[in-house]
């Protein structure tokens, strides 16, 4: 393993980080914030420490292999959590270390979960950063480094697989790196195109950049107590609409934009995506709407909460505690369902589930015919055995992992339904669960064991198990290998 290539790498990532905090700093000096030095401390220390890295370390061979590639994406996500929990404590806001490192966790994978009880008090600057974590999360870390460092190596699609959601990762055009600035160009386009129109209904331009972060990198963490609840239903639908367009694979973006329409049109994973959500918004909507005024109102708040979830962004307009069991439960279902592969959302993925359900439908068929060779199909493709293989071992694995975490949170005192969604909506990647971590509470009330063990759960939901997996495990380290 060409261990001198991760520790540069990982020198690049921490660079990057501190360049990227300058934004924040920039933010807390435009209010004249005493949290500026907090960040500005933390840009020196990770300057220094990437300088170091990538200078002491430097690689005799710049390639590196799939085994590299996810040891990669696992360390410098976990190094940039590290450092990005630096100006929280610092400043104050949040003086536990574990606190801090479990909500910079929770930023960079696009959660949403958090232990702050009073939101509203913390200053503009610890709230851009902490929103800011979700957007530069959203798309990849390590895909954002590819798009901006010049000659990276073609080999570097070995971290767009280990990192971008999904079971299958290609590339658009030749270069993964030329991929990974097609990628954020639409990205950021779609970033200041609802920065715009949040703007528009009236936000705050501070509030519709945080809002947009949120959104587009379907994390959810915001400024308000109440979520998105004290914004008017033009805000809401806004949010609404770019949660569920940031839940779909941005591969067909690109697509959009070189006029292949009919490509998108075929997507089958697009159109399971659309009509899950439909589904969920009409039964949810006809079981709530004794509980508001107004069909409009009604189908506002279903659709809101529905995009929500299944994009694991995390917003609320309402505390869906309050909802009945048969709506809950829908919600529920849908923190597992999550959005389409190559998008920003989290859960298991269309994908996944499309190819499940046709794997069974083959058994089903070769039960009935034994003679019969069935072959998978998807998009018009035919489905290798390794992908239909992967797809069963993945989510063996995330079910295994899924219960071991479980198990470790539920020696918390805490009842069972709060455990059980903390953990499925901290591995899915969602943030709000039910009950105590509902979207009227958080997480404060865990304990550091759990916190600890909840982050390590946000990390293998968002890198969708394998690098956390390989970055763990003592074979991955031996000298032998």
């Amino acid at each position: 393993m060409n261990r001198r290539m991760i520790l540069y790498m990982i020198g690049k990532i921490i660079m990057i980080e501190g360049a990227l905090l300058t934004l924040p700093l920039c933010v807390s000096l435009l209010y004249k914030e005493s949290c500026a030095a907090s960040f500005l401390i933390t840009i020196v220390l990770a300057l220094v420490a990437g300088f170091i890295l990538t200078r002491a370390v430097k690689p005799k061979k710049e390639v590196f292999y799939a085994k590299e590639g996810f040891v990669i994406v696992a360390l410098g996500w976990v190094v940039m959590s590290a450092i990005g929990a630096l100006p929280f404590t610092i400043s104050g806001e949040i003086p536990n270390y574990v606190d801090a490192f479990f909500e910079t966790v929770s930023g960079f994978t696009t959660t949403g979960a958090s232990i702050v009880a009073d939101v509203e008090a913390m200053s503009k600057g610890i709230l851009f950063w902490r929103s800011f974590t979700h957007w530069v999360g959203g798309m990849g870390v390590l895909v954002f480094i590819m798009a901006v460092v010049p000659n990276t190596s073609d080999r570097s699609i070995h971290i767009m697989r280990a990192e971008m959601p999904g079971p299958v990762v290609g590339k658009l055009v030749p270069k993964a790196s030329d991929t990974a600035k097609i990628l954020y160009k639409i990205y950021i386009g779609i970033t200041i195109l609802e920065v715009l129109l949040l703007s528009l209904g009236g936000m705050p331009i501070f509030e519709s950049f945080v809002h947009t972060f949120g959104t587009v990198g379907t994390g959810g963490l915001g400024v308000k107590a109440d979520s998105i609840a004290s914004y008017s239903p033009y805000l809401q639908w806004v949010i609404t609409v770019f949660m569920l367009i940031c839940g779909i694979n941005f591969n067909l973006f690109y697509l959009l934009l070189i006029k292949r329409f009919k490509s998108v049109f075929r997507s089958e994973e697009l159109w399971v995506y659309i009509g899950i959500v439909i589904a969920a918004i009409v039964a949810i909507s006809i079981n709530i709407y004794h509980m508001y005024g107004s069909l409009s109102e009604v189908i506002r708040q279903s659709a809101f909460q529905v995009a929500s979830i299944i994009t694991t962004t995390g917003y609320a307009t309402t505390d869906f505690n309050l909802w009945p069991g048969f709506s809950k439960a829908i919600l529920f279902v849908l923190m597992f369902i999550g959005g389409c592969a190559g998008s920003t959302a989290g859960g298991l993925k269309q994908s996944r589930l499309i190819l499940l359900f046709k794997m069974i439908k083959r058994e089903f068929r070769h039960m009935l015919h034994p003679r019969s060779v069935g072959v998978v199909k998807f998009e018009d493709k035919a489905v290798s055995d390794e992908t239909i293989n992967g797809v069963g071992i993945y989510l063996a694995i995330y079910c295994v992992c899924f219960f071991t975490i479980f198990l470790i949170v539920s020696l918390e005192t805490l009842d069972f339904e709060s455990n059980f969604s903390a953990v499925a909506a901290c591995f899915n990647n969602i943030g709000p669960g039910f009950n105590i971590v509902g979207p009227a509470g958080n997480y404060a009330g865990y304990s550091i064991l759990s916190k600890v063990v909840l982050s390590i759960a946000m990390l293998l939901g968002r890198l969708e198990i394998y690098p956390i997996l390989f970055l763990l495990s003592p074979t991955t380290w031996s000298k032998n290998k």
